[in-house]
């Protein structure tokens, strides 16, 4: 990570951004990185690159619209200690860390990321998340997110793997992250052994935006995880100008698949503050889905979900959990509640 860019100078001296571009408001508000290897992926002569798209600041993202919110999936809402959030009965998430390798601008977590954000838990916030864990016999799976997980050493995954290895009711470690596209070079055999524990079967989720993500290093370091036994999933956003067309989310599902990563969740993008030039319409979504099962294969298939404002967990937008039009839904709950989409500004 030391020749990573995190500055706007960084940007401007790599020829990322033009002398005096004005970001300086926007890396006061998130945070900046880019990895080498996703320096290597920008096409400089394409103004619409998708992949500066992804990572490039701009300043689109000082735009603030009603309807976004600093916490726009309601992770807080179910935080009963620092570190967990226990939205659904069998299954939390652990955010033992809130920095990334990258930091991609249209993060849902990005109020929470980054050098000034919430940071790593520390010894006793970790203790007490483990307790609770351990202390709730319903928890089957536990996912570790963030900021993204594998930025932490080899030797602090395996103890964290270690403590879970130790709770019986937890059979199932799930990973979340960018890191074996962004920064291949970190998937390597004590990573994958220390992402395995005694009794418990780990995924790990791959997430990536566009084919051109799915380079001969990420596949590599794909190739090592399925043979140390990480069983792979992927999850990619729906992001205007990035992959809103059905060509390119047919060819990085189909590589999912090639890949032997089992393509999972396609999320419509959240309503986090600065986001809105991502953002497609549901009816767009909708229809790409729609295009896509004509397409390619059912093996190639995602599930598209909306994670619904304020808490209430994920919704597959692409079968019949929305019904409406012209911008506003109703959109039904795992548990059978109905709520507005979007939802109404705050007071």
């Amino acid at each position: 990570m030391s020749d990573a860019l995190k500055t706007v100078g960084d940007l401007e001296a790599s020829g990322l951004a033009p002398a005096h571009s004005g970001l300086d408001a926007v890396a006061k508000k998130y945070a900046i990185g880019i990895t080498p290897a996703v320096l290597d992926l920008i096409d400089r002569s394409d103004p619409t690159d998708p992949m500066a798209r992804q990572f490039v600041p701009t300043r689109a993202e000082l735009v603030t619209t009603p309807d976004e919110r600093v916490d726009p999936i309601g992770d807080l809402a179910h935080s009963p200690v620092t570190g967990i959030v226990h939205r659904y009965p069998d299954r939390v998430l652990l955010k033992a860390v809130h920095v990334c390798p990258v930091y991609c601008r249209f993060c849902f977590r990005r109020e929470m990321v980054g050098p000034q954000g919430l940071g790593t838990l520390t010894g006793d916030e970790l203790d007490a998340a483990i307790a609770y864990i351990a202390a709730h016999t319903e928890i089957w799976e536990v996912i570790l997110t963030g900021g993204d997980p594998l930025v932490l050493s080899p030797r602090r995954l395996r103890d964290l793997m270690e403590r879970l290895a130790e709770i019986e009711h937890v059979r199932i470690v799930r990973f979340h992250t960018r890191v074996p596209v962004v920064e291949p070079e970190r998937i390597d055999a004590a990573m994958v052994d220390a992402l395995k524990a005694s009794g418990k079967t780990t995924y790990l989720a791959v997430h990536a935006n566009h084919p051109r993500e799915l380079t001969p290093a990420a596949r590599a370091g794909f190739d090592l995880l399925l043979a140390g036994g990480i069983a792979l999933i992927s999850q990619t956003v729906l992001l205007r100008g990035v992959n809103d067309s059905v060509e390119t989310l047919a060819e990085l599902m189909r590589g999912f698949v090639e890949n032997r990563i089992r393509p999972y969740y396609l999320h419509h993008p959240d309503l986090a503050p600065g986001t809105g030039h991502f953002r497609v319409s549901i009816a767009e979504g909708q229809a790409l889905v729609a295009a896509l099962r004509g397409r390619i294969s059912g093996l190639c298939q995602p599930t598209y979900v909306l994670d619904i404002p304020g808490g209430y967990g994920k919704a597959d937008i692409g079968a019949t959990s929305i019904v409406g039009s012209d911008g506003c839904f109703t959109v039904r709950d795992w548990q059978g509640g109905e709520h507005a989409y979007p939802p109404k500004a705050p007071d």
